[in-house]
């Protein structure tokens, strides 16, 4: 009985968890209906809601709104708008924080979170998995006088937390493998072992 109740919460936990992180994210992209009219709400439309029509207006708007700033005038106006908003006090420090954040992580020429590596920590001797965030500010490397990457060390199970640490590249070891299958590797706590990138898998599953 007991291999019956594991063998099936292996099968539903996984789905259960992917309903419900999909739940979340339509209905937190479904409060993007605040931004219409009251007249043109689908409960005023057709007297009930519409599931999902949220995430359709939220890629309707972030797509005309990457349209509409990648030309001349649309940059001239974001400039406009991050100059006007990073002379408030408080709100322009917060948003400059954030864009820079962002900028940082999700452009495509960043090397945010592009490598997954092998650092000490938190000791000598104990090596955990981090992801390479970028290069530490001039003034650390004149200090400390050696080359240095900055890195990022999740915890576990949970990735969204974690420690910023500034290493040595030389006491770091690139991995052989996609950030996405370290990431795995990490919220599984060592349970998911991936393959390396371009290995063939073992069909036995068997690893040296």
């Amino acid at each position: 009985m007991r291999k019956y109740l594991i063998t099936g919460l292996l099968i539903w936990v996984p789905l259960v968890i992917t309903l419900w992180v999909l739940n979340l994210i339509v209905t937190t992209m479904d409060q993007t209906l605040g931004l219409l009219p009251q007249a043109w709400h689908p409960h005023t439309l057709t007297g009930h809601d519409i599931p999902g029509l949220g995430v359709l207006l939220t890629v309707l708007v972030l797509g005309l709104t990457g349209l509409l700033v990648r030309n001349f005038v649309g940059e001239r106006l974001v400039g406009y708008w991050e100059a006007v908003v990073g002379r408030i006090p408080i709100v322009g420090a917060i948003y400059s924080s954030v864009k820079q954040v962002s900028d940082t992580i999700l452009s495509p020429s960043g090397q945010a979170f592009r490598r997954a590596l092998l650092v000490q920590y938190p000791r000598q001797g104990v090596w955990t998995i981090a992801f390479q965030t970028g290069a530490p500010a001039d003034e650390v490397r004149r200090r400390v006088g050696v080359e240095m990457v900055s890195v990022y060390v999740p915890t576990t199970p949970n990735p969204t937390s974690g420690f910023f640490l500034m290493v040595p590249r030389a006491e770091t070891i690139e991995l052989n493998m996609s950030v996405d299958a370290a990431l795995k590797y990490v919220v599984s706590m060592g349970v998911v072992a991936p393959h390396e990138r371009g290995a063939a898998a073992d069909p036995a599953g068997n690893r040296e």
